[in-house]
């Protein structure tokens, strides 16, 4: 099992990384430096990538060594995966070989066993890389190997730079590996690195932009106690957050703003569910609320631009009042991507995820010395009473706050609709405990409710988006009150719909 962490950097960093004092290797160490060549391999169909398999032949020291790599999502730069190697006779991976050392069952069998990939191995991508590697060894025994690799990804006339710091785990606390990176970050611009270079490389085969990416489902497993739970979900909503990265500091990229911000909201909403048992520090728990602060007028104002208003042009039919006030939140939005990149862009972004994933690997709520043992006997506790008990609270809530929800103000729906969402964020987290017939319809329903409720929201956020707007620009202001007041009529229309779905998700049994 491979665990490195990967951070990115700028090659002009290069020579402040070799000289800074917390890398500087220790005698009898040295640092040595290699020139490696990488051939990555995979069938026409990409039968390896499809199942998150990487598979590459390296000229080493006049020889030829095979590597494959399964598994292991990345979040904070933490890769942790399964990894095979053996020396091979040439330039070619030696399929039979690696059937006697792969331990994985599915991989043998399914990949390594079948004639389709066995005998239509390519190459699919290399990589050129100058790498400089040493070894740090700490007091407590820890060992760290350092690998600083410069160079390029090639596929056909395509290639992108690599200017990347590896910090591999060979003994010891992966703790360690956090608290270095976060060090080397008070002096050098880091960037986290949870891209292989595979997946650097398989990306730049893709004929068109990656798209957002969603959340992935969670399985889970009635042996697992409370803090597994705990962590399997964390990780999962870190990863859906860190997976639309590039979307928004790069692409700027309205989707993936919007897929940050839901993996944010089901991690806020997991650290909730759990409170009882852990709290994220105070610290972290600040630059998260930062970072929620950062996306939200971007996304505000992309869903009045893009589906607020557009939803109004669809049902008038002089839409000349319409235009000036499109592209002004166009505009608007616009601003606020730029301020989203700058934000995930930046030295506090990676500090903050580098934070939020060493807690949650290396279990950083054990450091609280307050939790006290109550705390810790519930981390070892039944998964699925813990998940009833979830349920049974966020039901009572949701009931609590859906009180007379047809003459409810926005400031009460808006209450409704969040507990909506904490309640289906619950129901999908543990999903997989329960009978996908009873799960199932309780998710739907909350989703029916839910997105009616953020219709609801949408507006009662662009009343106040269009009345900033028309504060600003007097020119735009009857444009604004049009919408407006096509938006109120709107809602008193809707009245009766939110009516019906709240009934008929009240027929609905909690998950069994």
């Amino acid at each position: 099992m491979e665990s490195e962490l990967k951070l990115l950097l700028d090659a002009r960093h290069k020579d402040a990384v070799l000289q800074h004092p917390l890398l500087r290797p220790q005698l009898p160490y040295q640092a040595r430096e290699q020139n490696l060549s990488d051939t990555y391999f995979d069938t026409p169909d990409l039968r390896l990538r499809g199942s998150d398999v990487g598979l590459r032949v390296r000229r080493v020291d006049g020889g030829w060594v095979q590597n494959m790599k399964a598994g292991g999502a990345a979040i904070g730069g933490f890769h942790s995966r399964d990894e095979w190697e053996s020396p091979v006779a040439d330039a070619a991976p030696d399929v039979p070989l690696l059937r006697e050392i792969v331990d994985d069952k599915r991989i043998r069998r399914d990949l390594l066993g079948a004639s389709k990939v066995r005998n239509k191995l390519a190459p699919v991508f290399s990589t050129k890389v100058k790498r400089t590697v040493w070894m740090l060894e700490f007091p407590d025994g820890d060992r760290i190997e350092c690998a600083l690799d410069h160079g390029r990804i090639e596929a056909g006339r395509k290639h992108v730079a690599i200017s990347e710091l590896e910090l591999e785990l060979k003994a010891g606390n992966p703790a360690r590996l956090f608290d270095l990176a976060l060090g080397l970050q008070n002096d050098i611009a880091l960037h986290i690195g949870n891209q292989s270079k595979a997946d650097r490389g398989y990306a730049m085969l893709e004929a068109s932009p990656p798209a957002a990416v969603k959340a992935t489902a969670l399985t889970l497993t009635r042996d697992m106690n409370v803090e597994q739970v705990f962590q399997a979900i964390a990780a999962n909503c870190l990863a859906h957050m860190q997976a639309n990265d590039d979307g928004v500091a790069i692409r700027h990229d309205v989707e993936s703003v919007h897929q940050m911000r839901v993996g944010m909201r089901r991690l806020r909403s997991a650290l909730g569910m759990f409170k009882d048992v852990l709290q994220l520090p105070e610290a972290v728990q600040a630059e998260l609320d930062w970072l929620a602060a950062e996306l939200a007028d971007a996304r505000d104002w992309d869903v009045l631009a893009d589906s607020t208003l557009a939803l109004v042009a669809m049902d008038v039919q002089d839409r000349t009042q319409l235009h000036g006030v499109r592209q002004a939140a166009k505009v608007k939005a616009q601003e606020h991507h730029i301020t989203a990149a700058c934000a995930v862009g930046s030295p506090r972004y990676t500090r903050l995820m580098l934070n939020m994933t060493r807690w949650v690997r290396t279990m950083g709520w054990h450091d609280d010395q307050d939790a006290g043992v109550v705390a810790g006997k519930k981390l070892q506790g039944c998964v699925l009473k813990f998940a009833r008990k979830i349920f049974e609270r966020d039901q009572r809530r949701l009931h609590a706050r859906a009180r007379n929800l047809r003459e409810a103000t926005p400031e009460a729906r808006h209450r409704v609709r969040i507990a909506a969402k904490k309640t289906r964020y619950a129901a999908e987290f543990f999903e997989s405990l329960f009978a996908a017939s009873t799960v199932r319809p309780y998710v739907k329903g909350l989703t029916a409710l839910q997105d009616e409720l953020g219709f609801l929201n949408d507006v009662a956020v662009a009343d106040r988006l269009l009345t900033d707007m028309s504060a600003a620009d007097p020119e735009l202001q009857a444009g604004a009150s049009f919408v407006r007041g096509f938006l109120a009529a709107r809602v008193k229309t809707d009245d009766r719909v939110i009516t019906k779905l709240w009934q008929r998700f009240e027929s609905i049994p909690m998950p069994k």
